[in-house]
């Protein structure tokens, strides 16, 4: 079985061109990262490939131009989930 990995980015479109790499590490630390994420309302995304990619950047690292396209996916999924859960916290309105 496959270590755990984790990669945590973060984008401040006002600081940063891209998405930038904030945090990252397998087993017990990325079981960490995941945990921290959770009890920060920050919602997960599951992508062993783009995880593989990702861990391969520095910390504090901005995402280069050629993942440009599979992190937009993946905030874009980010996006709708939150905007599902805050409807749904609405009472559905």
């Amino acid at each position: 079985m496959a270590m755990k990995r984790a990669v945590a980015l973060r984008y401040a479109p006002d600081k940063n061109v891209s998405p930038m790499v904030v945090a990252k590490g397998k087993g017990h630390v990325a079981d960490t990262i995941i945990r921290k994420a959770k009890e920060h309302g920050v919602t997960l995304q599951e992508d062993p490939s783009l995880v593989e990619v990702l861990s391969k950047l520095d910390l504090k690292q901005e995402i280069p131009p050629e993942l440009y396209q599979l992190v937009a996916e993946i905030l874009s999924f980010v996006y709708r989930t939150d905007s599902r859960a805050k409807a749904e916290g609405d009472g559905g309105a």
